[in-house]
């Protein structure tokens, strides 16, 4: 039996009136592709903030490789092992893309940079390869010098991506990675989570059904703040609750 990376119990939060989360209990394996899918309004962007630290819950709990970090800040759980991209494309526009990631790099505790703003970056020629490593991982490494806010929008995800594997992460949170994206740039997507799969372990949340039955391993279903659904794509699909609840307009 797999080993859970994440572990999440009975989550709960209210804004207000409104109870967006509702006693959720919610696991990632360690090796899996997990997808969260649920329609517009559901609570799932609500859910990632409060695996990835921007939001603490009413109650309940979030432990991740076996420890409590239900408390700890967005910055203390990257440097404990998360990463995550938003569904808004969140780089630096007037920095390279090879700077970008090099920022990232030289922000993780381990890298051993001095983090000394008033130098250039690329005079630290360690970091400037291991970032050149990233943009490879995304096949960025002929877009290394250009300005990212010059890239397409498949481009800045990728690159976003590439930013987050500069983190060295376990567990990579992907919200909405094919958001705003055409037919082209979509699939390249996919194939790239496909490919970062194979080494990190990934939390996705996404709308393109089409992706979701193709990467994820486990499908949980969120409606109204409550965990209706968990199971392979197959049973998710096949599950009648599931299809009347969201799936039906979808299939």
């Amino acid at each position: 039996m797999a080993e859970a990376l994440l572990e999440v119990r009975q989550l709960s939060r209210r804004f207000a009136a409104v109870e967006a989360l509702k006693d959720v209990d919610f696991s990632v394996d360690a090796g899996e592709v997990h997808a969260l899918i649920g329609p517009n309004g559901a609570g799932k962007t609500t859910f990632i903030h409060h695996v990835s630290g921007a939001l603490q819950p009413d109650a309940g709990s979030v432990h991740f490789a076996g420890r409590d970090v239900t408390r700890l800040s967005m910055h203390q759980r990257v440097a404990a092992g998360m990463a995550r991209s938003y569904q808004i494309t969140n780089v630096f526009l007037g920095l390279s893309a090879l700077d970008n990631v090099a920022l990232a790099v030289q922000g993780r505790p381990d890298a051993g940079s001095s983090f000394g703003f008033w130098r250039p970056v690329r005079n630290e020629r360690q970091l400037f390869e291991e970032a050149q490593s990233y943009l490879e991982q995304v096949s960025l490494q002929a877009k290394a010098d250009t300005i990212a806010g010059q890239l397409s929008h498949g481009e800045q995800r990728a690159l976003e991506l590439a930013m987050a594997l500069a983190t060295k992460p376990q567990l990579l949170l992907l919200d909405e990675p094919m958001a705003g994206t055409g037919p082209e740039e979509s699939a390249r997507m996919v194939e790239l989570i496909e490919h970062l799969a194979r080494h990190v372990t990934i939390l996705l949340v996404e709308h393109d059904m089409a992706a979701v039955f193709r990467l994820a391993d486990r499908i949980s279903v969120l409606v109204n703040g409550q965990l209706i659904c968990t199971g392979t794509p197959e049973a998710v699909r096949a599950d009648a609750g599931v299809r009347r609840a969201y799936l039906g307009d979808e299939l």
